[in-house]
């Protein structure tokens, strides 16, 4: 089987369009169409992004006498649904939530700090209108999961409790930062993820009318 036949039958499993792959993996209907068709071939850039979103390694994509039904999934060690429902309990108390920072881990960092059980959940960031920082769960002291962010406030228009809101709507789906869309008067939060829980990447923004104020780029998943 050829590239092309294996990408198009791994997009329709997943009951996608051309234009919702493109979405997900962030390139135009119009590539996901030639890829099919057999009229372009993917880059490197986007072949990892391909393998990382089907968990199928690259040499199952690319080799013709390989099947595209071989997953690099592993067996996980974590429960994915206690983990998600905690991760989404936590980010509905604490930041988003307007929720009290605890004392510093880091000179001059906000930590926020929230505990379900046997499940440990901490948000520590530096920095205010240019920021860096690193949620992460831990279950019986053990790290389990991390995401690291850093964004920018691009204009005096920014308004942090539009940004709160927009995070305090977190999706189950994809519980990483806000949803994909999120609106209020003239403020619109947009937000783009590429992967899945265990392995992700992706890029928020807000506009105020036409005009960009924020942007963070964010990554994390799943620690062993």
């Amino acid at each position: 089987m050829i590239f092309p036949e294996k990408l198009q039958i791994l997009r329709k499993n997943k009951g996608l369009t051309q234009e919702e792959l493109g979405e997900k993996i962030f390139v135009s209907r119009q590539a996901i169409t030639k890829w099919e068709s057999g009229q372009a071939y993917p880059d490197i850039s986007n072949l990892i992004a391909i393998s990382e979103f089907f968990k199928i390694t690259i040499d199952h994509l690319v080799k013709d006498h390989d099947s595209c039904i071989t997953s690099i999934v592993v067996k996980d060690s974590w429960d994915s649904k206690e983990l998600i429902d905690f991760l989404i309990n936590a980010k509905r108390r604490t930041y988003a939530a307007k929720g009290g920072e605890c004392a510093p881990s880091r000179p001059n960092s906000h930590d926020l700090r929230y505990e379900e059980g046997i499940l440990l959940y901490i948000d520590t960031y530096i920095g205010g209108e240019c920021f860096s920082g690193e949620e992460a769960v831990w279950k019986n002291n053990i790290p389990i999961y991390a995401m690291n962010y850093s964004g920018r406030v691009t204009s005096s228009d920014f308004n942090s409790d539009f940004l709160k809101a927009a995070l305090l709507a977190v999706p189950r789906d994809k519980p990483f930062r806000g949803p994909a869309f999120y609106q209020e008067n003239d403020y619109f939060y947009n937000c783009k993820v590429c992967g899945d829980f265990k392995w992700y990447q992706g890029y928020e923004e807000i506009y105020y009318k036409d005009l960009q104020i924020y942007e963070c780029y964010f990554h994390g998943g799943i620690v062993k």
